[in-house]
């Protein structure tokens, strides 16, 4: 049926109609298969965030901010193809962060090429901290490896880079783990110990999924994700 299908719709309209496929067994109370769409709840904001070239189909659906997932068909080629992810903002310097840490529980999968990451903002889009908890296939992080550390409760490769817009840090961790806590706080005085910024504000917490490949059709499943800040 599909394949005849193809041969009468245009590109855009078969997106929307695999993305209908690709809806969780159960009914969401949200989903979304537009590019850039978006939906609030609790404080957080859920983004498709398809932004890479050449993607292919992919639908968010979510129950709330801590119970979403994506189902994404991108082809197995190279370049990061969306960032679907649950937002909070904290607009807190760190001087004056009492804690920042957050939980996470995932279910991914078992092939593709992707990443599990928080990627968190500070002072605007100056700074970019990736937290990357776990990864499957040909990825890897911008930069350089610096060092290896232990903090926030995990052990890293920690790389520092440029996109050409913004620095980045990215925290590779040392063996996947699809659920835990990281204390995020620790993360950022590491950083600013390092005189690598200073006493910046943090802003947008993400978390989500990088995804470069997911041809055929995969599922990511946020079980559980939380961000708390005082």
């Amino acid at each position: 049926m599909l394949r005849t299908l193809r041969l009468l719709l245009p590109v855009s309209m078969l997106m929307v109609f695999v993305g209908l496929f690709a809806a969780p067994a159960h009914a969401a109370t949200w989903s979304s298969s537009a590019q850039w769409g978006t939906w609030t709840n609790g404080g957080y904001t859920l983004y498709n965030n398809i932004w890479g070239g050449g993607a292919g189909p992919q639908t968010i659906w979510a129950n709330s901010y801590s119970n979403w997932g994506v189902w994404a068909n991108h082809p197995n080629t190279g370049g990061v193809k969306s960032y679907p992810n649950a937002t909070r903002n904290v607009n807190r310097r760190i001087s004056q962060l009492g804690s920042a840490s957050s939980s996470f529980n995932v279910s991914v999968p078992n092939g593709g090429a992707y990443t599990t990451a928080y990627d968190i903002w500070c002072d605007g889009h100056t700074y970019e901290i990736m937290l990357w908890m776990n990864k499957y296939g040909p990825v890897g992080p911008i930069g350089s490896r610096q060092t290896s550390a232990s903090v926030g409760g995990h052990n890293w490769d920690v790389y520092r880079g440029s996109n050409g817009s913004n620095q980045v840090f990215s925290f590779v961790r040392q063996g996947n783990v699809n659920s835990g806590t990281v204390d995020i706080k620790a993360v950022l005085n590491w950083l600013r110990g390092k005189n690598w910024f200073g006493d910046v504000t943090l802003g947008d917490v993400q978390f989500g999924y990088e995804i470069t490949s997911s041809a055929g059709g995969m599922n990511f499943t946020t079980n559980g994700f939380s961000v708390s800040a005082s």
